[in-house]
Parts: structure tokens; C-alpha cells; sequence
């Protein structure tokens, strides 16, 4: 009986994590990739958008990824995947204080997408 209920409460788990990973990458999609550049293939989101108005809008930024850092940390990611994810926010942070040059390195490093994969991958190794 007491193996039953922990299987149980291990699938209502795995179904958080499953809802988690959607979520974020939802989130990954608006963030970095929701805007396609007319008459092109490339797509930028509302952080490089956000990102054009000088540090504010980097500011925003990190505040946005700190989501993706926040449901890593609720789905019990390793502090290693979690260490790695700030730094992908610290580089996305300072890349994009870079005038002109920061703009087009917040298309095109995508923090919250690499951030999710990182989550993504280790659930599905830890899993």
C-alpha cells in the first residue's frame, strides 16, 4: 500500500514538472522568438524588443529570466543547472548593456531559451 502512494505522488510530480516545462516554454517562445523579422526566417522576442531601451529594459530582462530560474528551483534542478542558468542571465545581462552591439546580441543569445533546455535536459536525465 505504502509503494502505491508513492508512485502516486511520484506521477503527481512528474505531471508538475511536465506542466512546468510547458509553461516555460511558453514563456522561452515570448521572450525570445515570438516576433518574426519581416521578410526574413529570423525571429526575436519581447526581451530584445524590451532590451532596446538603454539598461532599463535590460533590467526588465533579467527580471523576466529570473522566471525560468524560479521554476527551476521549484522542479528541484540541481544548483549546478541553476548556477549555470545565471550565468546565461549575467552574459544576456551585459551583452545587451553594449550600445548598438547589445542589441543584436539580445536576438540572438536567447538566455531564457538556452536556460530551458538546460532545465529540460537535466529532468529528462534525472527523470
Amino acid at each position: 500500500m505504502f509503494s502505491s502512494k508513492k508512485t502516486k505522488n511520484e506521477k503527481l510530480s512528474q505531471q508538475k514538472i511536465d506542466a512546468a516545462i510547458k509553461r516555460l516554454e511558453r514563456f522561452s517562445k515570448l521572450t525570445d522568438s515570438s516576433i518574426r523579422i519581416p521578410f526574413t526566417q529570423f525571429k526575436v522576442g519581447v526581451d530584445a524588443i524590451i532590451g532596446l531601451v538603454p539598461v532599463i529594459g535590460d533590467a526588465i530582462g533579467v527580471l523576466l529570466s529570473s522566471y525560468v530560474l524560479f521554476e527551476a528551483h521549484r522542479v528541484g534542478a540541481s544548483k549546478a543547472i541553476k548556477l549555470k542558468m545565471i550565468v546565461n542571465i549575467i552574459i544576456d545581462f551585459f551583452g545587451g548593456l553594449i550600445p548598438i552591439f547589445g542589441d543584436f546580441f539580445d536576438a540572438f543569445f536567447k538566455a531564457n531559451t538556452r536556460n530551458t533546455t538546460l532545465l529540460k535536459d537535466y529532468l529528462i536525465k534525472h527523470a
